[in-house]
């Protein structure tokens, strides 16, 4: 996880710091003293622990300003004041922990926290935004049978509808995930949906076929295999 830390006392960053590692050893932790060199830093973060009443630009503000950027991290405020908690409500803070923080606190709210962090992750994989030509259109990875090209735009196949879009193959591919693979230049099939495949085509579970390229043939199998035997239903022959 990439977690920030956010206080303009050193020690209380360090005391934060050193409480994360407990919990999170593996994590990767940023100090900032300033809402303003939060601000600066252009990294996305999991969590963002961030005390309200700093110099300059105090946290709420600087909260303001993160969401406005479409900064989705789990944010935890640091207050001494409990009067502050409820504008803490307005840029949609997870919690918050009082001054002097104490440690069953923290570790009780940390591992929410990361317990959420999760969950978007989750929601993020399963989720796939594409904007094409000034609109966003919203996607369930599963709901995609497959996908397909025609010069510029894409053509995303789903149970109920076909959506046409503006948007490149490539990026497209990194996007969809490992449970798709790119079997021509002009199609990506979900393998969830796999009914049978040959040397130069792919049936799918609603009748439809795709093309493969035979020179991916062999690649295409072993995808595929690996992916019933990491979650698929794979059966043994008798």
């Amino acid at each position: 996880m990439e977690i920030a830390i956010c206080d303009d006392e050193k020690a209380m960053c360090d005391h934060l710091e050193k409480l994360v590692k407990r919990q999170a050893p593996d994590c990767h932790t940023e100090l900032f003293f300033s809402g303003e060199e939060l601000l600066r830093e252009k990294k996305t973060f999991d969590i963002i622990f961030l005390d309200i009443q700093l110099e300059g630009m105090n946290g709420i503000d600087a909260a303001r300003m993160l969401r406005r950027r479409n900064q989705e991290a789990v944010l935890i405020f640091i207050t001494g004041l409990k009067e502050y908690v409820f504008e803490a409500f307005d840029v949609s803070a997870f919690h918050y922990l009082l001054k002097p923080v104490r440690e069953e606190k923290f570790e009780e709210v940390f591992a929410r926290a990361a317990t959420e962090v999760e969950r978007k992750r989750e929601r993020e994989e399963e989720t796939l935004f594409i904007k094409s030509k000034g609109r966003t259109v919203i996607l369930n990875r599963k709901d995609i049978l497959y996908v397909e090209s025609q010069n510029r735009k894409v053509n995303f196949h789903t149970a109920k509808e076909t959506l046409e879009l503006y948007f490149d193959m490539e990026k497209l591919e990194k996007r969809l995930g490992k449970n798709f693979y790119r079997c021509h230049r002009g199609y990506i099939v979900n393998m969830e949906y796999v009914a049978e495949y040959g040397k130069d085509s792919i049936s799918l579970t609603n009748g439809e076929t795709v093309y493969l390229s035979r020179r991916k043939y062999k690649e295409f199998v072993k995808a595929y295999m690996d992916y019933l035997r990491n979650g698929g239903a794979l059966l043994e022959p008798f």
